[in-house]
């Protein structure tokens, strides 16, 4: 079985990993996590982690699916051009991508949002700042899903995991994440 891809970055956010992760450990899918080097990663709640690889030594055949938290400040990662040139190698026609709250911002500077609709939890300030996104395209609802590309803002992490392991085609209890 193909792996899913989870980038870590520094100030990644944990909590909107929580609920995607705990899908894909039910049904059964495994994971690879990712980084730029294999230094540790704070993430910002102060949860530091080991990445299982890096991004240059990752098997890309073995992944089918792309998982994407967001982080405290994106602005760290504008000059990153390893990861934006990562997330093209790795997203296909045919690759789950499941991003985020900020992390739209690297599909978007990776090229990936060209005529997908999407949300991202940036203010619009903000997406000006940055120049990447089409504004066009963008939707302000909670979770977004275009083909094999589900966006979601930050407090939209239990409906985005949920969307995740469906896209995945996942066997999971459902009934473990609504209130």
């Amino acid at each position: 079985m193909k792996k899913t891809a989870v980038l870590l970055y520094p100030q990644f956010s944990e909590y909107e990993l929580t609920v995607a992760l705990s899908i894909l450990m039910q049904g059964n899918k495994p994971i690879v996590t990712v980084g730029t080097d294999k230094l540790p990663i704070k993430g910002e709640s102060g949860l530091t982690c080991l990445v299982d690889t890096t991004i240059e030594e990752i098997e890309i055949e073995e992944i089918d699916s792309l998982l994407l938290p967001g982080c405290m400040d994106i602005s760290t990662l504008v000059d990153e051009q390893r990861l934006f040139d990562f997330i093209r190698n790795v997203v296909s026609k045919d690759t789950v991508v499941a991003s985020i709250s900020s992390s739209p911002f690297l599909l978007a500077k990776a090229g990936l949002l060209q005529d997908k609709k999407y949300t991202v939890g940036l203010t619009s300030e903000d997406m000006d700042q940055l120049g990447v996104f089409d504004k066009r395209n963008y939707s302000d609802e909670l979770v977004v899903q275009d083909g094999n590309l589900i966006t979601a803002r930050g407090r939209g992490f239990v409906p985005f995991g949920i969307c995740f392991g469906k896209a995945l085609h996942l066997e999971f209890d459902e009934r473990w994440y609504k209130g």
